[in-house]
C-alpha cells in the first residue's frame, strides 16, 4: 500500500477575497492536481474542516494518509467519509468488506472504520475515486449506493440552456450521514448553466469538482458575493472550493459533469438564500 499525505488548505474570507489578483483567486479557490494515478492526496480544508481528496490506484492498493494533523489514530476515528468512483470499476474494502463500485457508483463510510483501502480492476484503466470527509458526531453504517439507486431530480429547461439531472447519494432520504451530502449533477447535451438562479447557503459550505469536461474544453466557475462577483476558468478533474458567503455556479462551452458535496448546520437540499439573476453584479 502506497504512502499518502494530508495536506492543509487554507481559503481567503470575504474581505480578502475582494484584493486578490487572479493567480491568487485560483491558488486560494482552486485545488489542482487532486488526480494522480497511483496515488492518494487529501486536502484539509477551513470550510466547516471538509477533507477533500482522490485515490486513483494502479499497481498497488492504496490507503489513507496518515493522521497526525488531526490527532488521531486513523482518518475516520472522527469522521465519516463519502467515495464516488467517477472512472472505471474498483473496489473499496472497509476493515475486510469489499465492496464494488462501478463507474458512478457511491459509497458512505461511517465513524469508526479503521482500515480503508482502495483497488482498481484494470491497472491500466484505473478506478478514479473522489474522497470527500466532514466529521462526525454519531456512528451510521457503511452503505453502496449503486447510480441506479441514487435519488434523480430533473431541473431546467433548453429555452434556458440548464437542463440537467441531480443524482443525489448521500442525503437526509438516502444514506444516511452525520452532515455530508453528497452527488453529482450532470449536463444534457446543448445545455451549459449549472447552479442557475444562483443561491448562497450561509448554514452550508460546498465544493465543486468537475468531470468529464473535454480536454479542449473549459468551465467558467462564477464565485465570489452576490455584488462582486468572480471568474475561474476550469479544466477537467479541477475542483472549486466555495465558502458559505460565495455563489458557486458556471457555465461550460460544452456539456460537463460535476460533483458536489456540502456540509454544515443541515443536510437539506434545498436550504439555499436564492439571489434574482438581476441582483448579480
Amino acid at each position: 500500500m502506497m504512502d499518502a499525505r494530508l495536506h492543509a488548505h487554507e481559503t481567503p474570507d470575504a474581505q480578502r477575497y475582494r484584493g486578490l489578483n487572479t493567480r491568487s483567486l485560483r491558488s486560494a479557490f482552486i485545488l489542482d492536481g487532486l488526480f494522480q494515478n497511483g496515488e492518494t492526496r487529501l486536502y484539509l480544508t477551513d470550510l466547516d474542516r471538509a477533507i477533500v481528496g482522490s485515490a486513483i490506484p494502479t499497481i498497488h492498493p492504496l490507503g489513507l494518509p496518515n493522521t497526525r494533523t488531526l490527532s488521531v489514530d486513523y482518518l475516520c476515528q472522527r469522521r465519516e467519509l463519502g467515495v464516488l468512483n467517477i472512472g472505471r470499476p474498483g473496489k473499496v474494502s472497509v476493515d475486510g468488506q469489499e465492496y464494488a463500485l462501478d463507474g458512478r457508483d457511491a459509497l458512505y463510510i461511517g465513524r469508526g472504520a479503521r482500515d480503508i483501502r482502495f483497488s482498481s480492476d484494470d491497472i491500466v484503466d484505473p478506478a478514479i475515486f473522489y474522497l470527500h470527509s466532514y466529521p462526525a458526531h454519531a456512528d451510521y453504517p457503511t452503505a453502496l449506493i449503486t447510480q441506479s439507486q441514487a435519488n434523480v431530480v430533473d431541473l431546467g429547461s433548453n429555452d434556458l440552456a440548464n437542463k440537467r439531472t441531480i443524482n443525489q447519494y448521500i442525503h437526509e432520504n438516502g444514506a444516511p450521514s452525520c452532515q455530508l451530502v453528497m452527488g453529482y449533477t450532470e449536463l444534457a447535451v446543448g445545455s451549459v448553466w449549472n447552479t442557475m438562479p444562483p443561491h448562497t447557503h450561509d448554514r452550508r459550505t460546498e465544493v465543486y469538482t468537475y468531470f468529464d469536461v473535454p480536454d479542449d474544453q473549459r468551465v467558467l466557475h462564477l464565485m465570489g458575493r452576490p455584488d462582486e462577483t468572480r471568474s475561474l476558468w476550469i479544466r477537467n478533474h479541477q475542483t472549486v472550493l466555495s465558502p458559505s458567503w460565495s455563489i458557486h455556479s458556471g457555465v461550460g462551452t460544452a456539456a460537463y459533469r460535476f460533483i458536489w458535496a456540502m456540509g454544515g448546520e443541515n443536510q437539506d437540499f434545498n436550504d439555499m438564500d436564492m439571489l434574482a439573476i438581476g441582483d448579480l453584479a
